[in-house]
């Protein structure tokens, strides 16, 4: 199953001619959570609070590119890696920002 990314420890793959509908493995810290890309909505499993509002984020962000790896995925072809990030990253220190306490996740 290959590793489209990986941030904040959260392992995100994909399978290769999986079932519908679209979606994305994520794993965390041995809790792992099927993503549906379409619906941003997690439809099997459970990740922490913390990294479940992080991975639907980067869901929402990248969604396109989502799809596009499902569609490479249904025809058996590589898949792109998507953005890598790690602790610290600006454009994901904005996003994740408590407007209210200036708090960040992670």
């Amino acid at each position: 199953m290959p590793e489209i990314s990986l941030f904040y420890g959260i392992r995100v793959t994909m399978y290769y001619n999986d079932h519908m509908p679209p979606h994305f493995h994520a794993e965390y810290n041995g809790q792992k959570a099927l993503v549906d890309i379409n619906n941003i909505q997690v439809i099997r499993g459970s990740l922490p609070n913390k990294q479940l509002r992080l991975i639907l984020a980067w869901c929402t962000i990248h969604q396109d590119e989502l799809m596009q790896n499902w569609e490479l995925a249904k025809d058996m072809k590589p898949l792109n890696e998507l953005i890598r990030l790690s602790k610290g990253g600006e454009s994901y220190e904005r996003i994740f920002s408590n407007s209210s306490t200036g708090d960040t996740i992670g």
